[in-house]
């Protein structure tokens, strides 16, 4: 049933291993910092819930590093974030790419003026917003802004992508000659081996660790037997560049089977809609266990925007049912021709063992098909692109004193899209526009979204498992200054004016400052406190700040501050 299941629902591309490819190299970019030449993240390494999609490039470990454009253009794009990017200038060039800088601290003068009058007509500080082609010519090597730390940065560096300007995919950047020099072979931890008669999430693979041999890594003992007719395997290796110790993702990994190429996947080009596959390229459970990053060389049969390739006719996966040793050879590769292998046998044994169902009456859920449970109390829709592979789903709901939590499936299981939930009450409800749905998941992180009633339903959606309730919400956020500020005071000694601003269910939906009636502009990065830095908006003498802040179901409030500059 299972394998029936996997074999209608996949999707993976068929192919004949991979072909190299051929990007401009002639200097068309150049290094895009004015710091020494190196990355502390490439393109395609593994993060929570994403690849990375471009290079970390030095800046000295250190802020307000010149950034410069990496080839002729225009600015086409501003996008100023909390998270993600930060404040970040997209830059198309004649050639069909185009080139992002993210996580700055200052545009360039004319950019800074332009960018900061957009926010004021739209009086809005996140934003995202084309420049019209042409208002901003770009030289290759002219200065364009400054480094920084904004965003969902951990350290002050420069993101960098290049991209295709039609399709917006993403390209490893590493794949073009932009000065960086690699001479080491990529280094192989683990290998991994799965019974692909079972789905991949509901069971623990045989692990096994590597020693270098001569040319090539082994197992401890070379010679594998499995209790499995049909395998997959899986990879622990990192990668890095000539003179750094940095472990960087890989950018090829492909197995073969007797000499016959079967299945890889290689990390060439990928868009922002398809980052969130990472979740079934690795396997998700042993990684929110606290374990390593396995990444799979065969498609899960959920992994439908797929960076695979297959053998035809085999999914990548290797058939042991003759009985007899199968040579395998796994290597992994960089973008400049370095290479690590794995050698070593497998063959099934040849006594297989029946296995328990160990999943008693919980439903059976496969990728490919909308699976829905549903009982009095709840309604859960799982779209046909919501899983990677096949579950046994489990629900359950516990009542602590006036709380009721529905325990929806395993945290540790990996869910590629957005799914409703609909929950019935079973205690009393009051304002039925009060409501938020919370989702507790991995490590107490926590998810709160709007409920929305209908036909006495509440419905949000969440795209993780894990333990749910709703929340009454009557608590408006609280409003606290930041550096001494308070109503009445004298602010010429101040910088800045900051305000923190919290709320019970950790989302602020909306902040809005009027200087004297007028709107005006805070920041809000990495969204922690609400900062004006001092400018021509704020003339000597007395004012009044107003500020209003609603969290997710319309809670209000309002403060206003009087002060003199």
């Amino acid at each position: 049933m299972w394998m029936m299941i996997w074999m209608t629902s996949l999707t993976a591309i068929n192919a004949q291993s991979f072909k190299n490819i051929q990007y401009p190299t002639d200097d068309y970019f150049i290094w895009p910092v004015k710091a020494k030449v190196g990355i502390v993240a490439n393109f395609g390494e593994l993060r929570p819930n994403h690849y990375h999609m471009g290079l970390d490039c030095m800046t000295d470990q250190k802020e307000n590093a010149p950034i410069i454009a990496a080839a002729d253009g225009y600015i086409a794009k501003i996008n100023i974030d909390p998270n993600g990017f930060g404040r970040a200038i997209y830059i198309n060039h004649p050639n069909g790419l185009t080139t992002v800088y993210a996580h700055l601290n200052d545009f360039f003068p004319e950019l800074e003026k332009y960018v900061q009058s957009v926010h004021y007509q739209r009086k809005t500080w996140r934003i995202q917003f084309d420049v019209p082609t042409g208002k901003f010519p770009i030289k290759q090597g002219q200065f364009i802004g400054y480094s920084g730390n904004t965003g969902g940065s951990l350290g002050p560096h420069l993101h960098f992508e290049i991209r295709e300007t039609h399709s917006d995919q993403v390209l490893n950047p590493l794949l073009f000659d932009l000065g960086l020099k690699d001479l080491v072979p990529p280094d192989i931890m683990q290998l991994a081996i799965y019974d692909r008669g079972k789905s991949t999430h509901e069971q623990s693979p045989s692990k096994y660790i590597l020693k270098k041999k001569g040319d090539h890594y082994e197992p401890v003992d070379p010679n594998i037997m499995m209790d499995a007719e049909r395998v997959s395997f899986a990879i622990t290796a990192h990668d890095r560049l000539s003179g750094s110790m940095n472990p960087n993702g890989i950018y090829r990994a492909e197995y073969w089977a007797n000499d016959q190429w079967m299945s890889g996947f290689e990390l060439n080009r990928i868009s922002y809609d398809e980052t969130r596959y990472l979740n079934g390229h690795i396997d998700f459970k042993v990684k929110a266990n606290k374990g390593p990053y396995l990444q799979h060389l065969s498609p899960l049969p959920g992994y439908l925007d797929s960076v695979y390739q297959t053998k035809p006719g085999t999914y990548g996966i290797l058939d042991l049912s003759s009985s007899t040793p199968v040579k395998v050879r796994i290597r992994v590769s960089d973008t400049y021709g370095n290479q690590s292998e794995i050698h070593f046998t497998i063959q099934q044994k040849t006594i297989t063992l029946t296995s328990k169902n160990e999943h008693g009456q919980h439903p059976l859920f496969a990728p490919g098909h909308v699976n829905i449970f549903e009982n009095k109390n709840i309604l859960i829709v799982l779209p046909d692109s919501a899983l990677y592979d096949t579950i046994h789903f489990n629900y359950s709901q516990s009542i602590m004193g006036e709380r009721t939590i529905h325990n929806i499936h395993h945290t540790n299981i990996p869910v590629q899209t957005y799914y409703p939930i609909s929950i019935q009450p079973i205690e009393k409800t009051y304002d039925s526009s009060k409501y938020v749905m919370k989702l507790t998941t991995l490590e107490n992180k926590i998810r709160h979204r709007y409920a929305q009633w209908k036909n006495g339903w509440f419905k949000s959606s969440f795209r993780e498992f894990g333990q749910v309730e709703l929340i009454y919400d009557t608590l408006p956020p609280q409003i606290t200054p930041l550096d001494g500020f308070h109503s009445g005071m004298n602010v010429s000694a101040l910088r800045r004016l900051a305000f923190n601003v919290t709320d019970n269910t950790r989302e602020v939906a909306s902040f809005t400052a009027l200087l004297d009636g007028a709107w005006l502009m805070f920041s809000n990065d990495k969204e922690k406190s609400f900062i004006y830095k001092w400018d021509e908006r704020v003339a000597p003498g007395e004012h009044s700040l107003e500020l209003i802040v609603s969290d997710l179901v319309g809670n209000i409030t309002r403060k206003t501050y009087h002060f003199t500059r």
